[in-house]
């Protein structure tokens, strides 16, 4: 959630070429460190050709169905220089697992470039690259892949209005880590600062959450 820069509307979630129908891949690995309820720290780097800046960032996740290539949650960002309260968005996420969600976007004002460019910032998907380039990676199996390539899309603000002057137009490329949970992500929108790191680290915290296999409210 960068600074705004100019009004964006917020894309439409339909379904779109980097979203897949088929089943003829099984899904990412279960982990335990992603799952419903779990809880993550760290900061946003949101530095401008002006200045730098960092904010510390929150982020909790409140539903996840690795079947489907689906989790939502929150993220709250901490020390916003022009909110004054924490501001608090809420997410959905699409998981890269070949099954139902390629490495390609096909939406949210991101091409197959964008795309590549972007995820070629995580050293996991070094081996993915060639396989990604040719297909968008549908014909990989990264049912044992010990990283989770993941897009998080803000949908809203959960406790500030649309005028806090910050922007959600855009959307974060996320690599999590299955042995110790951490994430690091960056975000792209053609009218914010390029290539926004995000870092988190697993507080190894599990609070309130549900996961849609079961229907079941912790």
């Amino acid at each position: 959630m960068p600074v705004r820069v100019v009004d964006t509307a917020t894309p439409s979630s339909q379904p779109s070429p980097g979203q897949e129908t088929n089943s003829v891949h099984p899904s990412p690995p279960s982990c335990s460190l992603l799952s419903a309820g779990r809880c993550f720290a760290g900061t946003q780097n949101v530095s401008s050709l002006q200045k730098d800046e960092a904010w510390k960032v929150n982020v909790r996740i409140h539903g996840c169905d690795l079947e489907q290539g689906y989790l939502c949650g929150t993220m709250e960002a901490l020390n916003v220089p022009l909110a004054d309260t924490p501001v608090v968005t809420f997410w959905e996420g699409e998981i890269v697992d070949a099954k139902n969600y390629t490495f390609f976007t096909g939406k949210w004002e991101a091409s197959p470039e964008d795309d590549i460019r972007h995820w070629s910032k995580f050293p996991s998907f070094t081996p993915l690259l060639s396989q990604v380039e040719t297909d968008g990676g549908k014909s990989l199996d990264l049912s044992n892949y010990p990283h989770i390539f993941m897009r998080w899309k803000e949908q809203y603000f959960v406790n500030v209005g649309v005028d806090c002057g910050l922007t959600i137009a855009g959307f974060y490329y996320v690599c999590f880590s299955c042995s110790d949970g951490s994430i690091s992500g960056f975000y792209y929108d053609p009218s914010s600062s390029p290539f926004q790191k995000l870092e988190l680290k697993c507080t190894n915290e599990k609070n309130s959450g549900f996961t849609f296999s079961s229907y079941e409210l912790q």
